[in-house]
């Protein structure tokens, strides 16, 4: 199983959200993590909007996340929360999928007007899922350049944010990881 499963919220095919999950998924890889990354554009829709629990794709995510060490949560902001297809994506998961796991909420948005979508829409969700979720990181539009796909995050202080929410990512999945050998 995968230590670290990144989920992307993001419905379009090329989005900022997927840009900075698809860097912190080689930051993390970077420190001997091993990463999977899932998109919900990976789950057909018609399971989706069928609420069909018992679809096989639902059900690898599940097998993912409950086996994952940790796990990452990224969306863009839409009318101010995490988008609609995130959201029925995870509503059709055990209520307890993100038990005993470390969890990064990731958001980015066209202002600073949003930044506190993680804090009042999304750290909600997650922690509904039972996640322990650490502060997260909100990045504006203006933040990401998607022509540089090395490093797309081009404002200095919040790569600093992420570099440090990183770090407390690591060390409390570690932790984690520590505890579960000991008992």
């Amino acid at each position: 199983m995968s230590e670290i499963v990144i989920l992307s919220g993001s419905p379009s095919e090329s989005s900022r959200t997927d840009l900075v999950l698809q860097f912190v998924g080689k930051k993390l890889k970077h420190e001997g993590f091993s990463i999977t990354h899932v998109s919900v554009r990976d789950i057909p829709s018609d399971d989706i909007f069928n609420l069909k629990f018992d679809s096989p794709a639902l059900k690898e995510l599940t097998s993912l996340i409950q086996g994952a060490e940790g796990v990452i949560v990224g969306s863009p902001v839409y009318k101010a929360a995490y988008t609609g297809v995130l959201k029925a994506v995870l509503d059709l998961l055990p209520q307890d999928v993100l038990a005993r796991k470390t969890v990064l909420p990731i958001m980015t948005g066209g202002s600073p007007a949003h930044l506190l979508a993680i804090d009042f829409s999304l750290k909600p969700l997650l922690a509904a899922l039972k996640g322990q979720s650490l502060q997260g990181v909100y990045f504006q539009d203006c933040q990401i350049d998607k022509t540089q796909a090395v490093n797309p995050i081009i404002d200095v202080n919040v790569l600093e944010r992420l570099k440090k929410e990183l770090y407390y990512f690591i060390e409390s999945v570690n932790q984690s990881k520590d505890f579960a050998i000991k008992n």
